[in-house]
């Protein structure tokens, strides 16, 4: 019987391809910077940032530092436009989302989260309407390791008040989170729902046949059991 589930946030619960989209080519684009050349630096730090080593700011300027083009108003900048985008993120939730959650709260199912994000992603998720559903919440920037370290799952179920083989867990498949939760003895399900607004280039995973399949959030419901 499954006791709770567990949920990704980007391109699960939410999506970054609504309202002002902002990605690296874009911020490129606006500080006329070599595309090549950032986006390597960038990348670089991603794991300092998203295991909370550094803040967004800090990764921010060491990428610019990095190919000797920083300037405080480029950092601004970034800050400015991820900010923009998150709050569309977050203030375009659908309706969907909450319908889920409530009846999963209403039918005595813990609900949980596990998220790798940034120091702004995690300033957002903690604001965000969404916060008061989760039962436990495993955030990569507040807990020093990032999906898809097997102990994130094996923590949050224990903290449910559960086996791991009495959670879901729903994730778009990014960051090999779907085998994390299927290694931690998790019915692992993709979200396919916002895939038909995702932008090409920056699609997070493929589909992957050899996990259950949910085209609408309201599929969940029917794995319950």
């Amino acid at each position: 019987m499954i006791k709770a589930c567990i949920f990704d946030m980007y391109e699960t619960l939410v999506s970054l391809f609504v309202g002002r989209v902002y990605f690296s080519e874009d911020f490129v684009k606006d500080m006329n910077l070599p595309f090549k050349e950032y986006v390597k630096a960038w990348h670089e730090n991603e794991d300092d940032r998203t295991m909370g080593k550094i803040t967004i700011e800090e990764g921010g300027r060491a990428a610019l530092e990095k190919i000797g083009l920083y300037s405080k108003e480029a950092v601004e900048h970034l800050v400015k436009k991820r900010h923009e985008s998150q709050t569309d993120t977050f203030s375009m939730i659908p309706k969907e989302t909450f319908e889920l959650l409530d009846e999963l709260k209403k039918r005595g199912i813990k609900i949980g989260l596990i998220s790798n994000c940034f120091s702004d992603e995690r300033d957002m998720i903690r604001a965000s309407l969404l916060m008061p559903y989760f039962d436990a919440v495993k955030l990569s920037y507040e807990q020093g390791i990032k999906k898809p370290d097997l102990v994130l799952f094996y923590d949050i179920a224990k903290e449910l008040g559960a086996e791991t083989c009495e959670c879901i867990y729903v994730g778009d498949g990014g960051s090999h989170e779907l085998e994390a939760a299927t290694e931690a003895g998790m019915k692992a399900i993709q979200a396919n729902w916002f895939r038909p607004i995702m932008l090409e280039g920056h699609i997070p995973c493929g589909v992957m046949p050899q996990f259950i399949q949910a085209e609408k959030q309201t599929d969940i419901l029917k794995y319950l059991q």
